[in-house]
C-alpha cells in the first residue's frame, strides 16, 4: 500500500530519485535534499520505479560492497543517462567510472576520514562555489585509478587523485567523498548546485504544500469510506489523524488502546489531550490481552510480533463496531518504511514494525498511511502548519511496542509498574529542569539483572534500570545526550529512593550507529 501512496506523490511532485546501494549515509542524502525543500525518495537499486515522469535528477548512493566483487550491485541507467542529471556518490561514482571504461582498484592508502580538496574546478556547475581546501569526508576501500576517456577531472585531494569528475557531453557526475555528512563542511553547497542549478528543481516541498496535496489525495482515495485510526498520543498518529480528519471529517473513527505497556497515567492523559481537537476518539482497555500474549516471551522480535498481532486483533474487533469501516489509518513514517524493506543488499530488515505493511487476510481493512514519505522532523513541521498543540508535537517519540521493548526479558505487570514509576521520574525531571526539549528521545530500560545494594542497615538484591537519552534530527542517527552530572545524580537518587525494586541506575552513552536508540 505504501508504494501506491509514494507513487501518488511522485506523479504530482517534481523530485530527486535516490538509488540505495546499502550505504549507512543514504538517508542523510535524502535529508539534505529535503532541507533544500525539494522532494526526494529512496528506492533500492534493484527496485527502480517505473514511473519516472517527474524525476528531475538521480543520485546513486555509496555501498558497503566493492564494484570489483563478482556480484557487485549493478543498475541499468539507460532510462536516465542523457535525459536527467546523475550524481554518483562514492560507490556510485566508482560504478559510473567502471561501467564507462575507467578502472577501480583497492586503495593503496587508507582513505577514510577528513580530507581537503586541493584542486577544484570552479567553472564546473557541480563544484562552483567550493572554497580552496574545502574539507570533505572520505569513506572507501577502493579508488578510481583511471577515469573513462570521456571524463573530465573536476576535484582532487593530495592523496585521492579522482575526488570528483564529470562525463563529457552529459550531466553525469561522480564524487568520491560524502557531501551529505556534516564533516563535509561545504557539502550543502555541492548538493545545492546539483539539485537547483543542474537538475533545475525549485524549493516547493513545504509543509503547506504537503498538507494541500495529501488532503486532496486522501479525499480522492477515500471518498465517503470510513477509516479507523489507532491513536497513541504521539506526534505521528496525531498528525495522521488531523490530516485524515481534514479530508473525511467524522468518517474518521479514532481508537486509543491501553495495551498495558504505556507510560504512567498515559491512557487518561492521551484521551484528555484530544478532547478539544474535534476527533472522534474511543478508549479501549486491552491490557490483559497483551499481557497474555506476551507471557513467557523474551526474544525482542517475538515480543514485537505478538504485540502487532494483538493490535490487529483489537482493531479487527473494534472495526466491527463501526459499520462499513473499510480502512485502517496508521502513522507510519519514512524511517519505518526504510528499515522494514528487505531486499538483497541494501535493506536488510533491522526490526519489524507492527505499523508497516499488510494485514492478515481475515481483516477486511485496507491500509492508509498519509505520513509514510516524511521523516520525523518533517512530521512535526506539518503538524505545526496544521495548528496542532505544541505539547503533542514536541512529545518525545515512543515506540509502538511501548515498554515491552524497554523491559529486557519477559513481561509481567509487576515489571511494567516498576518501569513506569522510574520512567515517570526521569521524564518528569527532564521537564522540570528545562531539559526535555533539548533531548530528542528519552526513557528508562529495565535490565534483566539484579545487583547488590545497601539501604540503611539492610543488604538488598534488586533490579537495575538504565537511563537512555539521545539527541537526533530524524532518528536515523543519534548521539547520547550529555546531560549534566548533577541532573543524573538527582534522577538516580529519586528513582532509588522512590521506586521499590530498583537499587542501581546506569546511564547509556552509546550512539546510533552502532547502537540503536531502543535496546530491543
Amino acid at each position: 500500500m505504501y508504494h501506491r501512496l509514494l507513487l501518488l506523490h511522485m506523479v504530482q511532485q517534481a523530485q530527486i530519485l535516490i538509488l540505495d546501494f546499502g550505504s549507512q549515509y543514504t538517508q542523510l542524502i535524502a535529508r539534505r535534499v529535503r532541507e533544500l525543500q525539494v522532494y526526494c525518495e529512496i528506492h533500492p537499486y534493484n527496485k527502480v520505479p517505473t514511473n519516472l515522469q517527474n524525476v528531475q535528477g538521480l543520485i546513486l548512493s555509496g555501498s558497503p560492497h566493492s564494484v570489483r566483487e563478482p556480484e557487485a550491485p549493478q543498475v541499468d541507467l539507460s532510462a536516465f543517462r542523457g535525459r536527467i542529471p546523475v550524481l554518483g556518490v562514492c560507490y556510485g561514482a566508482q560504478l559510473l567510472a567502471q561501467t564507462n571504461g575507467g578502472q577501480v582498484l583497492p586503495s593503496t592508502i587508507r582513505e577514510y576520514g577528513r580530507a581537503l580538496l586541493s584542486e577544484i574546478d570552479q567553472q564546473n556547475p557541480l563544484t562552483q562555489g567550493l572554497s580552496p581546501n574545502s574539507q570533505v569526508w572520505m569513506s572507501h576501500g577502493d579508488t578510481i585509478v583511471q577515469l573513462p576517456e570521456n571524463a573530465q577531472l573536476i576535484a582532487q585531494t593530495p592523496s585521492v587523485r579522482v575526488a570528483a569528475y564529470q562525463l563529457a557531453g552529459e550531466q553525469t557526475f561522480g564524487i568520491q567523498f560524502h557531501p551529505e555528512v556534516t564533516h563535509s563542511t561545504e557539502g550543502k553547497t555541492l548538493i545545492q548546485n546539483f539539485v537547483y542549478d543542474i537538475c533545475g528543481c525549485s524549493p516547493n516541498w513545504t509543509p503547506a504544500s504537503f498538507v494541500e496535496s495529501t488532503v486532496a489525495e486522501l479525499r480522492e482515495k477515500l471518498g465517503t469510506d470510513k477509516v479507523i485510526l489507532g491513536l497513541s498520543g504521539g506526534v505521528d498518529s496525531s498528525v495522521a489523524a488531523v490530516l485524515l480528519h481534514k479530508a473525511i471529517g467524522q468518517n474518521l473513527h479514532c481508537i486509543f488502546v491501553d495495551n498495558g505497556l504505556l507510560r504512567k497515567d498515559e491512557f487518561e492523559q492521551v484521551l484528555h489531550s484530544y478532547k478539544d481537537m474535534g476527533l472522534n476518539v474511543k478508549g479501549v482497555d486491552a491490557k490483559q490481552r497483551f499481557y497474555d500474549a506476551l507471557a513467557g516471551l523474551t526474544d525482542p522480535e517475538a515480543k514485537r510480533k505478538a504485540i502487532g498481532r494483538v493490535f490487529v486483533e483489537v482493531f479487527d474487533d473494534e472495526s466491527h463496531q463501526v459499520t462499513d469501516a473499510r480502512w485502517l489509518g496508521q502513522g507510519t513514517i519514512y524511517p519505518d518504511v526504510i528499515e522494514s524493506v528487505s531486499v538483497k543488499g541494501p535493506s536488510a530488515t533491522i526490526k519489524s514494525h507492527h505499523n508497516v505493511g499488510g494485514l492478515p487476510d481475515y481483516m477486511k481493512l485496507k491500509v492508509v498511511e498519509p505520513l509514510n514519505t516524511l521523516f520525523k522532523d518533517e512530521v512535526r513541521l506539518v503538524g505545526k502548519s496544521l495548528g496542532i498543540d505544541p505539547n503533542i508535537l514536541n512529545r518525545h517519540p515512543f515506540p509502538g511496542p511501548g515498554l515491552a521493548i524497554r523491559i529486557l526479558g519477559d513481561i509481567t505487570p509487576e515489571k511494567v509498574a516498576i518501569l513506569q514509576e522510574a520512567d515517570a521520574i526521569f521524564i518528569g525531571l527532564l521537564k522540570e529542569k528545562g531539559l526535555y526539549d533539548k533531548v530528542w528521545q528519552a526513557g528508562a530500560i529495565l535490565l534483566p539483572v539484579q545487583s547488590v545494594g545497601v539501604m540503611g542497615d539492610e543488604r538488598t538484591y534488586e533490579r537495575v534500570v538504565a537511563l537512555r537519552a539521545v539527541t537526533s534530527v530524524d532518528g536515523m542517527t543519534a548521539d547520547w545526550s550529555h546531560l549534566p552530572y548533577e541532573f543524573l545524580a538527582l534522577v538516580s537518587n529519586e528513582i532509588i529512593n522512590k521506586v521499590k525494586g530498583i537499587n542501581r541506575v546506569v546511564y547509556d552513552i552509546s550512539s546510533k550507529p552502532p547502537a540503536t536508540i531502543e535496546w530491543e
